[in-house]
């Protein structure tokens, strides 16, 4: 055997596979051998963890070149903000006070913000100490093993690809709006004789993903700047909105109703419940600061720029968020509010302010393209990082040494998702529930609590000690969690036993939280920043997650178990024996090394 061969085909960052002579896949005989071991493969590495340390050394190795750490706090800012407010606020500010808290929509904005916070906390204890591409995939590789990793890595790429190409195709429709053109129907070719949800071809759309793709290739920090630049723009429109709404409203509306008849009043017309629903609703509108931690390998100084700027933009955008929602409920009354367009709506009603409508045309247009910019930036990380691990193609894993930057996966999801965007008519709108992310959410949270209470493998003969426990915790608590969102939906309104049931839920979640914090010691305590207030926010977070899940309708479900079962039948025919030959090889280099050493 070649020894130099063996070691340099795993270090360019092209041969995972190659290493072990892609023994597996090498013809249709070895391909039967190995699905005849899947039993004991599985076995092996459906829960085997990485180490952090091997993590951000071997296992990043595979992808050639490092990615250039350009990148500062502000850029993690303007990152942040492009990707949350995109153009699904305006629709899911003037539904949640319509339908749920009316003018108290400011303090189910206040709410959700700090439910936001509490995540984002977890999701920056994991960049700042594995400051690497893959975000969520990696945490839960580093505390649960291969197979959670991979299922939710898999469930949230299928969630960004098929968002981005309805996001994208919204955006001819809202560029239609600011120019005053009926875009679906002018600026869509319609193909006969394919199915309907199929016929449009939107040309636009195509060509914005692939613009932006192209962008995300050249270069992260330009990148960055583009989006900071669109960013601003977006912002200046959204304070002009404010601006306007605070101007021409009337503080009345914040408690008078326009029909007194049929429509409670006050500030909280529908009370506590109204707030918290519209809570849940509104939530939706704070994703897309998970993208930015994917963004850590390429980050200067991890333990600095990523609390600030993970944590920073959720704030920021808290605030323009809770401004949004009191300008509107001043420009009408929560009841006369159009739950599509409530901000255009209000001033095309307004005589001589119609031209407003288009300015809030401009800026969801814009607001679209940071927020796909974003999310096809942190899409293509996750894919890098899912084919550093074995389980996916290597050749996905490659950095281009020019760019430095992930051109094989973000090409390869650019082109799917132009693909996808020029002929289906997708539903999944910014403004609706994304299952997966809300389910990766989740799973970050109890992750960090894992990690913080469970001695980690590498770590002598504590290996293990208090996972017994700490998973006793989580699943306790998750269930408390859930018997709670339970009564919530299914219980008749305004009953003493759905208060005591209610309050006998959140008793028993925040008793298990206290006697789990008294009983079990951390085994291990991050050196450089962690989660505050251990374990009282994850398990916030963990209870926030679980009751939005319990809120979610049918179809998100069933498409969730389409997706997840269609990436466990990926995992199972292919990613574990890849992972399976990648390891094999990987083991093989080490033992050449080791010789070479000895010698």
């Amino acid at each position: 055997m070649d020894k130099g061969a063996l070691v340099s085909s795993d270090q360019s960052g092209g041969g995972v596979h190659g290493v072990a002579g892609g023994s597996s896949f090498s013809g249709l005989r070895a391909y039967g051998r190995a699905l005849a071991q899947t039993p004991a493969r599985l076995a092996q590495r459906a829960f085997a963890a990485t180490a952090p340390g091997e993590e951000m050394s071997r296992v990043r190795a595979r992808s050639g070149a490092d990615m250039a750490r350009a990148l500062r706090w502000p850029d993690l800012v303007g990152l942040g903000l492009g990707g949350m407010v995109g153009a699904g606020v305006f629709v899911t500010t003037g539904r949640a006070t319509r339908l749920y808290a009316g003018p108290a929509v400011v303090v189910s904005y206040v709410i959700a913000g700090l439910c936001a916070l509490l995540s984002a906390f977890c999701y920056t204890e994991f960049a700042v100490d594995m400051p690497v591409a893959g975000g969520a995939f990696s945490y839960l590789r580093v505390t649960f093993g291969e197979f959670a990793a991979f299922l939710t890595g898999a469930n949230l790429v299928m969630e960004y690809v098929f968002s981005n190409a309805a996001v994208a195709r919204s955006f001819t429709a809202y560029l239609g709006t600011a120019v005053g053109v009926d875009a679906p129907s002018k600026w869509r070719i319609v193909v006969p004789g394919l199915p309907k949800g199929f016929n449009e071809v939107d040309l636009v759309a195509v060509g914005v993903i692939l613009l932006i793709t192209l962008c995300i290739c050249y270069s992260t920090k330009d990148s960055s700047a583009v989006n900071m630049a669109l960013t601003a723009v977006h912002v200046a429109f959204i304070l002009f909105i404010i601006v306007m709404g605070f101007w021409r409203g009337d503080a009345g509306n914040l408690t008078r109703p326009a029909d007194p008849e049929h429509s409670p009043g006050g500030f909280f017309p529908h009370g506590a419940a109204g707030v918290f629903n519209g809570a849940a609703m509104v939530y939706l509108s704070y994703i897309g600061y998970d993208a930015v931690s994917t963004m850590a390998e390429e980050v200067e100084l991890p333990v600095r720029d990523i609390p600030v700027g993970v944590s920073g933009s959720v704030v920021l955008v808290t605030l323009l968020y809770c401004l949004m929602a009191a300008s509107m409920s001043m420009l009408l009354p929560y009841d006369a509010i159009d739950t599509e367009a409530p901000f255009s709506g209000a001033f095309k009603n307004s005589s001589g302010w119609g031209w407003v409508s288009n300015v809030i045309g401009i800026g969801a247009s814009i607001g679209i393209l940071t927020s796909l910019m974003v999310a096809m930036l942190g899409q293509a990380r996750y894919l890098c990082v899912i084919g550093r691990s074995g389980v996916m193609p290597a050749w996905l894993a490659r950095v281009d040494p020019r760019t430095s930057t992930p051109v094989n996966a973000s090409t390869f999801l650019g082109v799917f998702t132009a693909a996808l965007a020029l002929f289906t008519e997708l539903d999944i709108l910014l403004n609706l529930v994304c299952i997966g992310t809300l389910f990766v959410f989740y799973m970050v949270a109890i992750a960090v609590v894992y990690r913080r209470y469970v001695a980690a493998a590498d770590d002598g003969e504590r290996r293990g000690r208090g996972a017994l426990p700490t998973l006793a915790f989580l699943l306790a608590f998750s269930l408390a969690a859930l018997c709670f969102t339970l009564v919530w939906k299914l219980a008749p309104d305004g009953g003493a036993c759905r208060l005591g049931l209610l309050v006998a839920c959140g008793a028993v979640a925040v008793a298990t939280v206290g006697a789990f914090q008294a009983l079990v010691p951390q085994a291990h305590v991050p050196e450089l920043w962690g989660v505050p207030g251990m374990p009282w926010v994850p398990a916030a977070s963990v209870f926030l997650n679980v009751f939005l899940l319990g809120s979610l309708d049918r179809p998100s479900y069933v498409r969730f178990g389409f997706f997840t079962a269609a990436a466990v039948l990926v995992y199972v025919l292919y990613s574990v024996h890849a992972s399976y030959d990648a390891e094999e090889g990987a083991a093989a280099i080490a033992k050449v090394q080791d010789e070479d050493g000895k010698v």
